[in-house]
């Protein structure tokens, strides 16, 4: 019964990396923070963890915000001389929004340890 648990572990850690790996390059490694935010998503489900809805939660926003990032990029971008408003940018919001609160959620499981029974 010990197996199961130990492979979900590893998806949680590599979740993880591909977030941090991905924060180098908010741009270019969206695609590695989408990835990360699935797996630690899943590997929260499976775990039955207590955060696993801010995971979904968070998860879908990041998602939501690539797709728009990659979608105004195939459109030439947005504001300046391009024929969309500054005000589209507000669809890729959610991207950053959903990666901070993955990233604060990490930060107060790290800060907070759980009380050991006596």
């Amino acid at each position: 019964m010990k197996e199961p648990v130990k492979w979900v572990r590893v998806i949680y850690w590599i979740g993880i990396i591909a977030l941090i790996i991905g924060a180098i390059d908010p741009l270019e490694g969206s695609i590695l923070i989408v990835a990360g935010s699935v797996l630690l998503a899943l590997s929260a489900q499976f775990l039955q963890d207590r955060h696993k809805n801010i995971f979904f939660v968070s998860f879908l926003m990041v998602l939501f915000g690539v797709f728009f990032l990659f979608y105004f990029s195939s459109l030439g971008g947005f504001g300046g001389s391009s024929s969309l408003s500054w005000w589209w940018g507000l669809l890729i919001l959610p991207y950053p929004i959903g990666w901070l609160l993955i990233v604060i959620t990490l930060m107060m499981r790290a800060i907070k340890k759980p009380k050991l029974a006596s």
